[in-house]
């Protein structure tokens, strides 16, 4: 069983996303249970421990998420004001009430956001010679290198649209960076139109290092929307600039095709993809010095409230300054940069032998990214090239516009392997990059099937079939299956950037099963019991609600048994730990709160959104919920089941959601292993539980408070261990 871990001390900061007093005295609200993730986020980008850099960082990546929250989940709340819905979400919230509660919640960490930037961020960064230049401060040799960067780079691709009746107002994309200029005056047809927008192509960088000859610092930046503001009279000559003001919206950017009707879905999504540039809006930001006329005149224009506007103090599109700590050379301002390990089993195959004979011996478990990525690509990469593997199948849900393992597979299909790739068009914001790799591969022959019409395909597997001698003394030749499965995408860069884990096997029941799910994706027929791994949208959900009631009658005392003269109950005791990204799903939080009302100890790891209440006498006394932010995003689904002192133990690509229960193919696999599942134990929820320093605790109300350690010696940091542990210290030693 899993030790129990000590109780920390906890700290005073407490992000809070409250029940309503009228909604469910079961569930939590889900938008505002994001928003209290995007305050945590916020939190590592206060939390001065944390290098500058890496605060600027986690201070875009809000911004990011922030973005991506308005875009889907605002918008959805707006469509269902705009068709008048009145139906209430499982925390007992209509639209509306919880549209008015986000807003609060928005415009709070905005605030706070652009409070941190301006009070203690940028100052900071000033102290270490990472200068953001404003405008009143440059000197007469940079305003010349000023004004010659905008007539040289940027005059030559900005378009200003005056505003008059045969010049209606452009059409504004998603995110992009606008300027609306005041003017007075009339132009050269005589025209006295006293408005003008100015868009800024995205070619050209939000923000612009100035060259050594021009400034006495190494670091030294100005952002785009300066240059233009100095210098915008020049798109209006002989017209007077009263001002000019930042802009930018965001719109509704989830993509609808109808599955019911859509004949080609590729076909269907190809025309559906330049529209979510131009989608309804949801949100305005503006400079805070925007005049109140020009507000109001945007906020018709765009057919918004003052609910939905936000002004800020600095640049409206935070996330580009993402990018400025890699134009930085200053390494002790960053977290320190380590090599991710290699299992003991792998060094072997790195000094050449065959992964395949090493995965006939024992499974191997990488557990990214303290763990390396690299070999997950060999796998598919040896794949391609060994003449003895007759076929490949893989799913591809997130890949990224530059990928090694979608390279390895055009090479195998060019070498003429059977090649099967499942591509998820529809995973969101990486569609196009998705049909672009889709192409290429059908250009080489390999087949390529979109899933199925209704359910996203978001289970992470890799099927290699292989043909073998039956074993060494024999001359007949068989077919063998060798199976990835992971808990996190294809991606070599977010493998650096997440926590999740790897299975490579051999063993041949869960790779019947996997094979199974690849004839269910690209062929037709029934769909058959799986012996080993629970299936999304048929066995997943029902085996987690099977795995918990299991744990309730462990926790329910058995029949008596006699200690001395008297009877005495046993009882075996359930115990169940989840981590997840999410929790929302009614019927799984309902079975959990009978579990802990019969006993059963509960611990849950969930990264951002939780609908459960933990800690409510008479409903959840006995679950506990904690939330891990730190330097790597938590990405791992890792289940554990006492199972009366035989754990169960599975890894997930799906979390806890309706959506992965029923509106996905996912795979949950177990871990057979007795080695390896230690391992995922240790590693995947003990740390976890055991960490008070970068864990929240949350509360029955949905707030959350940071842990703090009683002292240094029990400081207790799960991902700063993990990396101790499996990172390759000698590597980063020589390095």
């Amino acid at each position: 069983m899993v030790a129990q871990p000590k109780k920390p001390k906890q700290g005073n900061t407490v992000v809070t996303a409250r029940t309503s007093s009228r909604g469910s005295a079961k569930f939590l609200n889900r938008e505002l249970m994001m928003l209290a993730f995007n305050r945590r986020v916020l939190a590592q980008a206060e939390n001065t421990s944390v290098p500058v850099l890496e605060r600027l960082k986690f201070l875009s990546i809000v911004s990011s998420n922030m973005d991506e929250f308005f875009e889907i989940r605002v918008a959805g709340l707006k469509e269902q004001m705009k068709l008048g819905s009145s139906t209430r979400s499982a925390d007992g919230r209509t639209p509306k009430e919880a549209f008015r509660q986000i807003v609060t919640a928005a415009h709070a960490i905005v605030e706070t956001q652009y409070t941190l930037l301006n009070d203690d961020i940028l100052p900071s960064l000033a102290t270490e010679g990472i200068r953001f230049i404003r405008r009143a401060q440059w000197t007469l040799q940079q305003q010349a290198w000023v004004k010659d960067y905008f007539f040289r780079e940027m005059m030559p691709v900005l378009t200003p649209i005056g505003l008059d009746p045969s010049h209606p107002f452009p059409r504004v994309f998603n995110k992009s960076l606008n300027f609306a200029v005041e003017l007075s005056g009339r132009d050269a047809f005589g025209r006295d139109s006293q408005r003008a927008i100015v868009q800024a192509p995205r070619v050209l960088p939000r923000v612009i290092k100035l060259p050594q000859e021009v400034t006495d610092g190494e670091n030294d930046f100005i952002f785009l929307s300066s240059i233009l503001h100095a210098h915008v009279g020049e798109l209006f000559s002989g017209m007077e600039v009263l001002g000019c003001y930042q802009f930018r919206v965001t719109r509704n950017s989830d993509l609808f095709v109808d599955e019911e009707e859509v004949k080609n879905l590729r076909l269907a999504l190809q025309g559906e993809l330049p529209q979510r540039h131009l989608g309804d809006t949801v949100r305005l930001e503006v400079s805070d010095n925007c005049s109140e006329d020009m507000v109001q005149f945007l906020l018709t224009q765009f057919d918004l409230t003052e609910a939905d506007l936000y002004r800020v103090n600095g640049p409206v599109n935070l996330v580009r300054l993402m990018n400025v700590a890699d134009q930085v050379s200053r390494p002790e301002l960053k977290f320190r940069p380590f090599v991710p390990g290699l299992p003991k089993v792998l060094h072997k195959v790195a000094k050449g032998k065959d992964v395949f004979d090493a995965l006939k011996k024992q499974d191997i478990l990488l557990h990214h990214p303290y763990e390396s990525f690299t070999p997950v690509i060999e796998f598919i990469q040896q794949a391609a090239k060994d003449s003895a593997v007759v076929a490949i199948k893989q799913t591809v849900y997130r890949t990224g516009t530059d990928s090694i393992i979608m390279e390895a597979l055009i090479d195998a299909a060019k070498r003429g392997k059977e090649v099967t790739v499942v591509v998820e068009l529809m995973a969101r914001f990486d569609e196009e990059a998705n049909l672009n790799w889709a192409a290429k591969l059908e250009e080489v022959g390999a087949h390529v099937v979109y899933g199925v019409v209704g359910h996203k395909t978001h289970a992470k597997m890799a099927l290699i079939v292989r043909r073998e001698l039956a074993d060494e003394e024999s001359t007949k030749h068989v077919l063998r299956r060798y199976v990835h499965l992971g808990t996190g995408n294809y991606h070599p860069r977010t493998a650096r950037l997440y926590t999740d884990f790897g299975l490579l096997t051999a063993n041949e029941a869960i790779c019947a099963d996997v094979n199974e799910v690849f004839t269910q994706l690209t062929g037709l027929g029934r769909a058959t019991k799986l012996s080993q791994v629970w299936q999304s949208p048929f066995t997943l959900h029902a085996g987690v609600m099977s795995a918990i009631e299991q744990e309730i009658k462990f926790a329910v005392p058995s029949k008596p048994v006699r200690a001395g003269s008297k009877p005495v109950a046993a009882k075996t005791g359930g115990r169940i730990i989840a981590k997840l990204n999410s929790l929302v799903e009614p019927m799984v939080i309902e079975a959990l709160y009978r579990a802990s009302q019969a006993g059963v100890k509960i611990d849950l790891i969930v990264r951002g959104v939780c609908a459960l209440r933990p800690g409510v006498k008479g409903l959840s006394e006995n679950i506990r919920v904690r939330s891990v932010v730190g330097r790597f995003l938590e990405h791992t689904r890792v289940m554990y089941f006492g199972n009366g002192g035989d754990p169960l133990v599975m890894l997930s690509s799906a979390d806890w959601m309706e959506r992965n229960f029923f509106r996905r193919i996912e795979l949950c696999f177990p871990v057979k292993d007795r080695k390896l599942k230690r391992r995922v134990i240790d590693e995947g929820l003990t740390a976890y539980l055991q960490d008070n320093v970068e864990a929240w605790e949350m509360n029955g109300d949905g707030a959350y408070q940071l842990l703090r350690p009683k002292s240094v010696r029990t400081r207790n940091a799960a991902q700063e261990n993990l990396l101790l542990l499996l990172a390759d210290t000698e590597a980063q030693q020589r390095d």
